[in-house]
């Protein structure tokens, strides 16, 4: 089954927002995805009104307490289910170290869930190179990466590109992977001269849809909704039909 993993080491590049959105896709097409929030921020967890109250019961179990994945998720109706995240899972890389133990108990919980309740994986990583992130990338079987439409966030993917041919000799494998622009505006220049500059990096990975700067994308979280919920007519939601279809075509979800 397909598992995407949404990564990017810069904030504010709309990884939660386009995890979401794309669970909303899925949902709507008849496939139910599971959505892990690996982020100790718990953004996607919060916006879905699901932040649980001991860690306990988040993804911190799995790794505390060797917990399965299937007493840990929660369903969300109309979007598929949630495994939650806690302010707990900061302590991971403290707590249970580096080691392939660690770095695998994702990938080996989500193979035991799917065998039992099989549907596509959405992975909303943390915002950084660590244990959480890593752990996703080896459960991954791609990589999605959001890159705002600035000049800093550019540099953000060159980098994550930089960590992921790194990490080749260790999964044996050239992980597929694909860039997406986010808050473009078709009004100013900078936002072409960025996917001119990021085409030349990472050439055919770079998605041909972009996901324009729209207030629909931007308001419906606040609201714990995705956007085909908050407005399904918007330019937002469009784009993000336009994703997920280029994702499906590529045979990346």
């Amino acid at each position: 089954m397909t598992r995407l993993a949404i990564f990017n080491c810069k904030g504010g590049v709309g990884k939660t927002t386009t995890t979401l959105n794309l669970a909303a896709v899925l949902a709507r097409s008849g496939r139910l995805p599971y959505l892990v929030d690996m982020d100790p921020q718990a953004h996607l967890t919060r916006i879905l009104d699901k932040l649980p109250e001991t860690p306990a019961t988040s993804l911190f179990a799995l790794y505390s307490a060797s917990a399965t994945l299937r007493t840990l998720v929660q369903a969300h109706p109309g979007l598929g289910y949630l495994l939650p995240a806690h302010g707990q899972l900061m302590k991971v890389d403290s707590l249970f170290g580096k080691g392939p133990a660690t770095l695998n108990r994702l990938r080996h919980g989500l193979e035991a869930l799917e065998a039992e309740l099989p549907g596509p994986v959405l992975i909303d990583c943390c915002p950084y190179v660590g244990v959480l992130s890593l752990s996703a990338v080896f459960a991954a079987s791609a990589v999605l990466v959001p890159v705002s439409s600035d000049y800093l966030s550019l540099q953000g993917a060159k980098q994550i590109d930089h960590a992921l041919k790194s990490l080749e000799p260790v999964l044996k494998q050239r992980l597929p992977r694909r860039y997406v622009l986010t808050r473009f505006d078709r009004r100013r220049r900078m936002g072409e001269d960025i996917r001119s500059r990021l085409r030349q990096e990472v050439g055919d990975d770079l998605c041909d849809t972009v996901i324009s700067e729209n207030v629909a994308v931007a308001m419906s979280p606040s609201l714990g909704q995705d956007v085909f919920s908050y407005q399904a007519s918007s330019r937002g939601a469009q784009d993000y039909q336009a994703l997920y279809q280029e994702l499906q075509g590529a045979g990346l979800l």
